[in-house]
């Protein structure tokens, strides 16, 4: 109706003169126009058509009675607006100053999305209009087929244009045709409204630890840059559990919070809890600040509700300015882990660190510099080492780095390069009995001679590249006194095959000199693929045993760690790591896929890791997982993962979905195993259902390639 009154408003002026006062201007087209100055009567009939502002009006009669200032239409009555709102009726007729006003046996498209038809549409006060007996769907509907997915069928529905809300009265969801829900009263947003306070669609939730229960959403608006959803879900197996949400953007960063409260008898305390918060902001001068907040009441709460798979909390804040030649960073964790074998007490909580990097062009011997100051500690909550095992100790740590890097390049392409570094590492050792001292100072220098020959081949079918390089590096041949806490979990892959300590932290530093080898080849094909291939290597001057056994980095040569990489447009990526001996046995491998075509889409990955007692792995691992979906037709789409541990020979996890998706609904169905047990969370299956309905509010759910098409 509020369309029709905007193409109506220009046809009054039409027929006053009062339009060539004022800034409108329609197109008015019919077979005949009939205007009578004396009664200030205009009659415009047959295939009539006005056009105005994108509003496009067609009728076959449309007349107006200036005397009692009344239009009347007579259809049948067509009017699309730009955003393709749409009006079908019979008939219409409204006041002058279309306030007022009614259409018979009409019909209404709102955004190209909710469907309304009515036997009579009345407008009232220029705000409210209201359909009598009237059927809602977005659903399309077919001659063959004129039952739609779902509908609303009520005595009434009234429209607040202000507002853009909807108000149906003894309104009735049928699904199929079948009537499912009643409801004396209903209120929803119309598809115009982006953001609006009310109840979100439920979902239904089955869980074998916590029984059958559903989760109905409520939605707040808090103005325009903040909102907050509260969640109560109650199950049959007694577990209370009320979850929220709260986001706000500011015009410096935004933030958000998610958590709940739950009260039942599956955990040691009956009132469980978690909160994670996080958030960034820019600070002034170009600096940028991050932080996030992670609190569970008891550590089987995450996972027994499905709100987060972690082990391990990290509370952590981080403050940093990045520049093309400078680096500044200061970062505060707070850790705590959930696995029961861990006492937090005795392993770093409270993690602080500050780095400030800046690099340079050197004048005088030319190259690349960069020198580096950084500030670490690191606290347990113990504070007593009843077995003199350094379990109650801390450090700080105050670390000095200066590097210096040139190349030359040849004119044949070679390319020879130096680079040295020198790293002085200042510790304060407290609370650790076992050691003779509080404070050392450990020198590191380190010194390499590089050599590279890029090769390039280029034919009608491929670009073909080909680089050797041979790295020759030297550093003093010392041990370090102090423990290694954070250099334990090593990784020996193509990033750190030509760094001069593989050691990825600070307290461990790689000694002697060494060959580092390897050769890359990488394989342009126009058509669109590519292939990587890395081999490389470590010899030593001497039999090292500094690095865990499982890495391959020990001995007077490493093992060959071979690298490849195939990726065939922006739909096929495959990527594998291995680590090898002489004798070609495998004591690592690492592999990741990720595929995706019109119909499905499939990610995997399989790792096999040695078993190594010195990082806390006393059997081998071996475990695929893997998650896909495939669309089976237009509207059906499977899904399913799974999580393989071969070691074991058992499933750890496993799941199957079913979405049906058209242009007004959405229906999403799953069913999951966890298989894992341990002395907080026993093995258990979940069961969830949950139905969109398109139309209300103006995000959509589907697409073309969703929508029902009509046959014949």
């Amino acid at each position: 109706m509020r369309l029709l009154a905007r193409v109506l408003l220009s046809l009054v002026m039409l027929s006053t003169a009062a339009l060539a006062q004022q800034d409108q201007s329609a197109t008015l087209v019919a077979d005949a126009i009939d205007y009578s100055s004396d009664t200030a009567t205009l009659v415009a009939t047959g295939n009539v058509e006005i056009l105005q502002n994108g509003v496009r009006l067609r009728a076959q009669q449309i007349s107006y009675d200036g005397e009692n200032d009344l239009l009347q239409i007579i259809g049948p009555i067509y009017v699309k607006d730009a955003d393709g709102t749409t009006i079908f009726a019979n008939f219409g007729e409204l006041s002058g100053d279309l306030q007022n006003g009614v259409l018979t046996q009409a019909r209404l498209v709102y955004a190209r999305q909710l469907q309304l038809a009515a036997n009579e549409i009345r407008r009232t006060g220029g705000r409210y209009t209201q359909f009598y007996k009237t059927v809602a769907s977005s659903c399309h509907v077919c001659e063959s087929d004129p039952t739609p997915l779902w509908e609303i069928r009520a005595k009434r529905i009234t429209h607040d244009a202000e507002e853009r809300q909807l108000y149906f009265e003894n309104a009735t969801l049928r699904v199929l045709g079948a009537p499912v829900f009643y409801t004396p009263y209903l209120r929803l947003p119309d598809p115009t409204v982006e953001r609006a306070s009310g109840f979100l669609f439920p979902e239904l939730r089955s869980n074998g630890d916590l029984g059958l229960g559903i989760r109905t959403p409520y939605f707040f608006t808090l103005g325009d840059h903040a909102d907050l959803t509260l969640t109560p879900w109650v199950t049959t197996k007694g577990s209370r559990t009320l979850e929220g949400r709260y986001r706000r953007k500011f015009s410096f960063g935004e933030i958000e919070a998610n958590g709940a409260v739950t009260e039942d008898n599956l955990g040691v305390q009956n009132i469980r809890s978690y909160l994670f918060v996080d958030g960034s902001f820019v600070l002034p001068k170009n600096f940028k600040a991050t932080f996030d907040i992670e609190l569970v009441s008891d550590p089987g709460y995450l996972l027994q509700y499905g709100y987060s798979d972690k082990d391990r909390l990290d509370s952590a804040i981080n403050i940093s300015r990045a520049r093309r030649d400078q680096l500044i960073s200061f970062d505060l964790v707070h850790y705590r882990s959930l696995r029961t074998s861990v006492d937090n007490r005795t392993v770093p909580t409270i993690v602080g660190d500050v780095v400030y990097k800046r690099r340079f062009e050197p004048s005088l011997i030319g190259g690349l510099a960069s020198f580096e100051l950084e500030a670490y500690g690191h606290r347990r909550r113990a504070s007593f080492d009843a077995t003199n095992t350094g379990l109650a100790r801390d450090i700080a740590r105050l670390s000095g780095v200066a590097n210096w890097r040139r190349d030359w390049v040849m004119s044949n392409g070679m390319l020879f390069a130096t680079e040295t570094e020198l790293r002085v590492d200042s510790y304060q050792v407290i609370q650790d009995e076992r050691v003779a001292f509080d404070d050392t100072t450990e020198v590191t220098p380190y010194a390499a001679l590089e050599w590279r020959w890029p090769m390039l081949r280029q034919t009608a079918n491929a670009t073909h590249v080909l680089e050797p390089v041979v790295q020759v590096v030297w550093s003093q041949d010392k041990t370090r006194p102090v423990d290694n806490e954070d250099s334990v979990l090593v990784e020996f892959d193509e990033a750190n095959l030509f760094r001069f300590s593989r050691f990825p932290g600070v307290d461990a530093q790689e000694a002697g000199a060494r060959l580092n080898i390897g050769v890359t080849y990488t394989r342009e094909d126009p058509d669109g693929w590519s292939l990587g291939l890395t081999v490389g290597r470590v010899l030593r001057d001497e039999a090292r045993t500094q690095f865990p056994d499982s890495t391959g980095l020990n001995g007077r040569g490493s093992d060959w760690l071979l690298a490849a990489q195939l990726k065939i447009g922006e739909r096929f990526d495959l990527i594998n790591r291995a680590i090898l001996d002489d004798q070609l046995s495998i004591a690592r491998n690492e592999m990741r896929l990720n595929w995706s075509g019109d119909k499905f889409n499939l990610g995997s990955s399989f790792v096999w890791l040695e078993a190594d007692t010195a990082v806390g792995r006393p059997t081998d691992t071996s475990e695929i997982a893997f998650d896909g979906a495939y669309r089976v037709s237009r509207h059906w789409t499977l899904s399913s993962d799974l999580r393989y541990d071969f070691a074991q020979d058992r499933t750890t996890r496993a799941g199957i979905g079913l979405s049906y998706q058209n242009e007004c609904a959405r229906v999403d169905l799953s069913l999951s195993r966890r298989f894992t047990s341990s002395s907080i969370v026993t093995p258990t299956t979940d069961f969830s259902l949950s139905v969109q309905l398109a139309g209300f509010g103006a995000r959509g759910i589907g697409g073309e390639s969703f929508a029902r098409q009509c046959n014949g």
